[in-house]
């Protein structure tokens, strides 16, 4: 038996065994299988995700009515009255929700069954997400990895260009390719432990274990590995509390570390500035491993292509330029027949080195699941055993099978007999379906610059309010005046954000859309008034404002652009702060709950200076803080003068990034780098100040 890679509260959280194990290769298959496992429980089901939607189809066949999630747990829970459903999703910023259901908690859209508790974690930092996939059946039974219960996610493993069960709502999505582990005894209770932990920490509510002596595991469910070891790596921001966990981040780099053969990669996202270098330190290596990565050809929208793969194309090219030895892959799925524009969707999370460790988990090869998002992977190892080593060897072949035209065994035949993956991979590619290199032309230094803001590593500032240690009280009803003022904000925002991402208006969200339409308005009378009113919308839905004070500089000019802008936000501000004086000040205290308490008592107590700091540190949605701030009676002069105080150097410092910017689409050479960084630093201080602000006045 060789030596475990595994170190407790280094690389992993716990070391436990696996009595069963099973690789789900996407979602037709684990949405079957999560579904006889729920069947079986008996006491508990807990599902932690990033996101969740009740109208997602579970199961689906010619001449019978398809399974949605939603009815499939309301029918778990109305027939068996001692079972409790818990399911916890992220509490997303509305950018994230034109694709999601509108949660249950607002009564408009599923409603849940009496034994089912329905949660929102917001315990992440700003920019940051509650990224795990788990599920725990009865603490006995467990899935993890890439899988959320969620639309477009259903697929099957032909992956066929026009499968007409394929479809979300009555529109057409395009194939996609994600992977789940299931294990079940000691680790499953490992799993068990992680979910309730994040139950505790995002509701205040601790979770006893359930007793129960049922066997969920699904009897069609193929066990691939027995008596296995697996690992279970968790990735946690900082906080004030805690220095975080890099539980993730450990693992990948000591499986990169003691690669022999090959490292097999499956994932959506490859920007991790950090296994970018473990990687290349192995490429320099003359009898290093071969490296193959397989990921999506395209990303989703705009806002990924300037960000993650901006990031990645800079990623390979580094790569390939550190491979002296021939033995960097990087490639992406072709499927013949999709339309264009869209391609195989690889969302999975996997790592699979030698035949010794294949890995499952939540985590992307970004740099946000390193240290920002919280996450989960299930690595196995198979620690010399000849069985364990077939298992995690099989896993991979099935991987690259599918996205071949072979199966399974033509795969391992053909690693056996060429020597490599790589070599292997050419001498099976005949048909149209198969694996091509990815290519793109190299970014630009500025693209560069741009795109790092979207990737994050760890939280530039942490939320200053803490959690308590009693459990948090659902909330009351509001009364009518709230649901009023709260609905016409509700409304005004799913109204613009439809328009901004269902019609044509998205196309015209672009960096290159940005300096055209400034040059074409500049000389219009109406211009700058368009400039200003501009901020109230984009306020509610969440809309880049940088690209409307970046177009306001490029077609009037830093100071001009900057007025016009601070001219936008305090009006935006006023519009959705006035709202709040309709609400009386005990009703918000029952919405905040106890979370948010010391921040409502805060603005009660400190006027000016409460305002001041929360523009510094924003907490919540820029609209949502200046109702409560209304609710609680804050002096209107306290608001717009604190409003000022607090935006105005954050103003200034994205009023620099703005000009540089513009500089950069007209002349690279002009941007002054280290206007940049002051300007960057400038807006890490202030909010560092507000934060300290916020802890002297707890």
């Amino acid at each position: 038996m060789s030596v475990s890679l595994f170190r407790p509260g280094e690389n992993c959280a716990a070391v436990a065994t696996a009595p069963r194990a099973a690789f789900i290769v996407d979602a037709e298959n684990y949405f079957r299988q999560f579904m006889r496992a729920c069947e079986a429980a008996s006491r508990e089901i807990l599902i932690l995700g990033w996101d969740f939607d009740s109208r997602t189809v579970l199961e689906q066949g010619e001449g019978r009515e398809p399974v949605r999630l939603g009815e499939f747990l309301d029918g778990l829970a109305t027939r068996n009255r001692h079972l409790r459903i818990r399911i916890l999703d992220w509490d997303y910023p509305m950018v994230f929700g034109t694709d999601r259901e509108m949660p249950p908690t607002l009564g408009l859209a599923w409603k849940p069954h009496r034994h089912i508790d329905f949660r929102f974690d917001d315990t992440h930092p700003v920019a940051g997400s509650h990224h795990q996939k788990i599920v725990v059946v009865d603490d006995c039974f467990a899935f993890s990895g890439g899988l959320d219960l969620t639309n477009k996610r259903w697929d099957t493993r032909r992956h066929e260009p026009d499968d007409p069960r394929r479809m979300h709502e009555g529109t057409p999505y395009p194939p996609f390719h994600d992977v789940m582990i299931a294990v079940d005894g000691e680790a499953a209770r490992e799993l068990g432990k992680v979910a309730r932990d994040r139950w505790k920490n995002a509701t205040g509510q601790s979770l006893c274990v359930p007793r129960a002596s049922s066997d969920p595991w699904p009897r069609e469910l193929k066990v691939d590995a027995v008596d296995a070891p697996v690992a279970i790596s968790l990735t946690a921001p900082r906080t004030d509390a805690s220095p975080g966990v890099r539980q993730v981040e450990q693992l990948y780099l000591d499986m990169i570390a003691a690669a022999r053969k090959s490292i097999y990669v499956e994932n959506q996202y490859f920007t991790s500035r950090v296994i970018g270098e473990a990687l290349a330190a192995r490429l320099a290596e003359p009898d290093g491993p071969e490296i193959v990565v397989v990921t999506r050809l395209l990303s989703h929208g705009w806002l990924e292509e300037i960000t993650m793969t901006t990031l990645r194309i800079k990623l390979v090219r580094e790569l390939r330029a550190a491979d002296k030895h021939g033995r960097f892959h990087a490639w992406y799925p072709h499927v013949p027949g999709l339309c264009e524009g869209t391609c195989l969707d690889i969302h999975s999370k996997v790592m699979v080195v030698d035949d010794q460790w294949a890995r499952v988990g939540s985590s992307n090869l970004s740099n946000r699941s390193m240290g920002m998002d919280t996450e989960c992977d299930v690595t196995l190892e198979a620690r010399g055993d000849a069985k364990l080593a077939a298992a995690v060897t099989s896993f991979r072949d099935c991987l690259i099978a599918e996205h071949m035209e072979a199966d399974e065994a033509q795969v391992s035949r053909a690693i056996r007999e060429a020597g490599s993956i790589s070599a292997a991979v050419h001498q099976l590619r005949s048909g149209e379906k198969c694996l091509k290199r990815l290519e793109a032309p190299p970014p630009s230094e500025t693209e560069i610059a741009v795109a790092k803001v979207g990737d994050p590593g760890e939280p530039l500032f942490e939320p200053v309010v803490e959690l308590p240690d009693t459990p948090v009280r659902q909330a009351r009803l509001p009364g009518r005046r709230m649901a009023l003022a709260l609905g016409a904000l509700v409304a005004a925002a799913i109204a613009l954000a439809l328009a901004w991402t269902h019609t044509p208006l998205k196309e015209y969200v672009t960096l290159e859309n940005a300096k055209r339409i400034s040059s074409a308005v500049t000389g219009l009378w109406w211009a700058p008034l368009v400039v200003v009113i501009a901020y109230t919308p984009a306020s509610f839905i969440m809309f880049p404002r940088w690209i409307i004070t970046m177009t306001a500089v490029l077609a009037f000019g830093a100071w001009k652009g900057f007025f016009l802008a601070f001219a936008g936000v305090i009006i935006a501000g006023i519009i959705t702060f006035m709202p709040g004086r309709l609400v009386d000040r005990e009703t918000v205290r029952r919405l905040a709950g106890q979370r948010l308490r010391p921040l409502t008592r805060f603005m009660e107590n400190r006027g000016l200076l409460a305002v001041t700091a929360v523009r510094l540190v924003p907490l919540a949605p820029f609209p949502v803080v200046n109702v409560v701030m209304g609710a609680m009676r804050v002096k209107a002069w306290h608001f717009v003068l604190g409003t000022f105080l607090g935006m105005l150097p954050g103003m200034l410092a994205a009023t620099v990034l703005s000009d540089q910017l513009a500089a950069a689409l007209e002349d690279p050479s002009r941007v002054s780098w280290w206007l940049v960084a002051a300007a960057v630093a400038a807006l890490g201080a202030l909010a560092w100040l507000g934060r300290r602000l916020m802890h002297r006045h707890r």
